[in-house]
This record gives structure tokens, sequence and C-alpha cells, in this order.
């Protein structure tokens, strides 16, 4: 297994025999630097897959260090820390070539899920850079069908294993996920994959109409002789997207179709039979509107049976460069544009930025830039301003299990009231560490490994809680 490499810059002693022990402890082989010259003359004769560097460094700035590393190492992902963050500084740091930016006290899970998320970006942007692998190898088993989902990650994987396997099966289908994730694009492929791939697919936006209107539109109607998407998709696929949206007396109508494969048309009492495969997709919690009493529990099992929950684009990174290079191809081939790729700072940007618009947003942010750019690569500029500025996650997502709180009933806090967040934690973690201290008879070692951390850090942190054991402070 490879041993990943890291330089630590750091002129207080202490932070640096920490930050070392945290990393060493985690696997990574450590080099240490006090000062920027230090760290200079390691980087001169050294390569290091991560530097993590303090802001200042006596009266040198670790920035030397980022402009040094982005001119003369640029594989390598810099870190930089500081007792003195600001918001400002933070963006300066991103601006010179950092990854990230973090203030002081580290903890030692931070800096380690840090460093983890750095090298995973620094490998995506490698693969997208070389690209010396073909779309086509990167998809997974990519039968006839599966051509237009992309995405190498083990959670797509595990879902395209799914779909292979209940392709050809009667059972309902539910497909859950946020928006833009690729619901429909999903049940395509299950259509395609099928035995009814030369039958019909429909698909029916179950939100876009009112009661009446979608209860003609899935069963027709007898006065105005409107045949209906249910007899129209006969032997093939219905779609029924935004499940969640239909009416309570809407989902009776829909649990006999599925137990019984029959309807009535709008103003007729003649039952009329269809073979149809249901596919239903949603970007709500169906078990939330379960126990909300908005959704049938007894129509909720009957869907529920085999159910493909798509990922977010943010849980799956390692599938943006291909996405981006397919929605790249697919944009010059309509437009007649030529442009070759993604240049390191813009495939860089797109694997760091949220994509709460998931797939949909991926795909339109590539298309504006193919049309306004004006090289024969996407550079950083030719990406919505949105994705260059990199914004913070967004405060929920879509989960198929948990149940999230979509209304906030809660007063609204007075502004005022509001702590920083460091001061916020820093009590409930005093609790924490006075705990453990007294459970091991303020035993510095073992309360260290039982917290997790190293006996330096649990140093520290007693030193600025305040936290001095009775008859004296020391090992």
């Amino acid at each position: 297994m490879y041993n990943y490499s890291v330089l630590i810059a750091d002129d207080d002693e202490l932070a640096l025999e920490s930050l070392s022990d945290c990393l060493i402890d985690a696997g990574y082989i450590t080099s240490t630097a006090g000062s920027v010259s230090g760290a200079l003359d390691l980087l001169e004769n050294n390569s290091f897959d991560v530097v993590v560097t303090d802001l200042r460094l006596g009266l040198d700035s670790g920035f030397d260090i980022v402009r040094y590393c982005k001119k003369r190492r640029p594989e390598t992902a810099i870190i930089v820390i500081s007792g003195y963050g600001t918001a400002e500084l933070a963006l300066q740091a991103i601006r010179e070539g950092a990854f990230d930016f973090l203030t002081k006290p580290v903890l030692d899970n931070e800096l380690q899920l840090t460093i983890h998320r750095a090298l995973e970006k620094k490998k995506l942007t490698q693969d997208a850079a070389n690209q010396k692998t073909s779309l086509d190898e990167y998809r997974y088993n990519c039968l006839t069908g599966l051509e237009d989902v992309i995405g190498r990650s083990e959670k797509m994987q595990r879902a395209f294993d799914v779909v292979k396997t209940i392709a050809n099966a009667q059972t309902p289908v539910l497909i859950s996920g946020e928006r833009g994730v690729g619901k429909s694009t999903i049940a395509r492929a299950i259509h395609r994959l099928s035995s009814r791939k030369d039958k019909p697919f429909l698909e029916v936006p179950c939100g876009a109409f009112s009661e009446s209107l979608l209860e003609s539109e899935l069963f027709g109607n007898a006065a105005e002789s409107k045949v209906g998407k249910f007899q129209q998709a006969d032997g093939g696929t219905i779609l029924l997207d935004e499940i969640s949206t239909v009416s309570p007396a809407m989902q009776v109508k829909l649990l006999r179709v599925l137990q019984e494969s029959q309807f009535e048309p709008v103003g007729s009492n003649s039952p009329i039979s269809a073979d149809v495969r249901v596919i239903l997709s949603t970007n709500e919690n169906l078990y939330r509107a379960v126990q909300d009493g908005r959704f049938r529990q007894d129509l909720y099992y009957r869907i529920s049976v085999i159910n493909i929950d798509v990922p977010p684009l943010r849980e799956r990174i390692d599938d943006i460069p291909l996405l981006a290079q397919f929605f790249l191809k697919q944009t010059c081939q309509q437009t007649g544009r030529v442009v070759a790729g993604f240049s390191d700072a813009a495939m860089s940007a797109m694997t760091s930025y949220w994509w709460q618009g998931n797939v949909r947003e991926l795909q339109n942010a590539v298309e504006r830039a193919v049309l306004l750019g004006k090289s024969e690569i996407v550079t950083l500029e030719d990406l919505p301003g949105s994705v260059r500025t990199k914004p913070a996650p967004a405060p929920t997502m879509f989960s198929n299990t948990a149940v999230t709180n979509d209304e906030d009933d809660s007063p609204v806090p007075d502004p005022s009231s509001i702590r920083l967040l460091k001061d916020a934690l820093e009590e409930p973690e005093r609790k924490i560490i006075l705990d453990a201290l007294r459970a091991f008879q303020w035993n510095r070692i073992e309360t260290a490994a039982a917290l997790g951390i190293n006996r330096t850090t649990l140093y520290k942190k007693m030193k600025r809680l305040n936290l001095e054991e009775p008859g004296g402070f020391g090992f």
C-alpha cells in the first residue's frame, strides 16, 4: 500500500510535533520544517503529496511556500493553517493555490479528513488531465441500455448492478434521489435493458397536473375519446415522476392498477387491462410522507420492494470528470464547437463545487462554458461564477431513509444571540475532556487514547481550556 508523504511547516515546535504525531498515527510519512527556508529546501530536493503550512512562520509568510508549490510543485496539495483565520485570508489562500484553509487549533480528525479529500481530488485532477483512458473504459459494465448512465463510483456501480438485475422483473421500481441526479435516465436504462425495450416508454410528470387532469392523462377520458398513458404504454414501461405529489384519491387508483393491472377511464365503468411495467421516482422522503399521513402506507410498501437510491453528485465526485467530459463531447457534437478538454483549474473547481443541482447543473455549466468560451479548452473563467467561488455546502440533503426536517417551526433566533462557532463548541469540548480525565484519574496517556487523540494534542487542549489537575499541571 502506498504511504503518502506530508511536509509540515510550523515555527511552533509543540504544534509541529502534535501535527506530525497525528499524521504518523494515521499512516502518513511526515517531514517537518520550522521555517519557510527549511520547507523550501525540503521541497527543492523531495517530492511530497501534501504540504501543511502555518501562515505565519516567524517573520516569513506561509504564502511563500504556497506560491513555490504552485510554480514548482503543482502536483502537491497545499493546506494552510493559521491561528488568525479570517474569511479574507482563507479566500486569499485558495486563490494562491491552496486546497483548504484551517483555523487553529486543528483537530486530528479534521486535518486527516482534509488531507484525505485533498489526495482524492488530486488523483481525480490527474486522471482528467492525463486523459489516457476513454470514457467508455470508465463506464461500469456498459451494456446496451446503459450507454448514457456514466459513473465509476462505488455507489453508482451498486445502482448499475440493481438495474441489470431487475430489468426484466415485473415488480414496480421506486427510484429516489435529489432533483437533477438522473432518475429518469436510470428509468430509461431499465426499460432499454428489459424485454420491453421495443415497446413504448412514457414519462408522466405527476406534479405538473391537477388531480382531475392527471387522472385523465393516465387513464384516459371516455367522453373525450382520449386514450390514457397506461393504455398507450401497453406492453412497455411508464415512469411516474414526482409520485409524492399525487392526491390520496389518485393513490388509491394507482394501487389498484399495480395490483390488478386494470383501470377505468374518466366517465366510464368499463375496466381496461394493460400490461405495463411501472417505475416511479421521487425527490422526497416517502417514508416521512407516510409518517406525516400524506402518502398511503399500503402504496408505499407496494412500490418500494425495489428501491434504487441515486446518490447526489457531491457524494460521487470521482464521477464529475467523466460526466464533464461526456457533456463536453455531447455539446461539441450538437453545436459544432471544437473544445479539447478542461484546464486543471477548471477541473479542480468543478470537483470542489457542491453541485446542489446535481448532474443537471453540471450539464448546464459545461454547455455554458463551451458556448461562451473563447479558447480550445474550458478555463476557470468560462465556468459560472457560483462554481468559481466554491460556495458552502447546502444545509440539507435528500436521504431515502433518514428523516429530515423540511419545515422548521422554531422561533427565529435574535442575531445578537449568535455566538462564534469556536466559542459555542468550547464548552461541550471542555466537559468531554474533563469527564475523560476524571475517569482515568488524570492519566493523560490513557485519556488521550480514549479520546482518539495524541498526548501532545491533549496537552494543548487542556492548556487552552484551562483544565489543570489538582496539585499541578504536568506529566
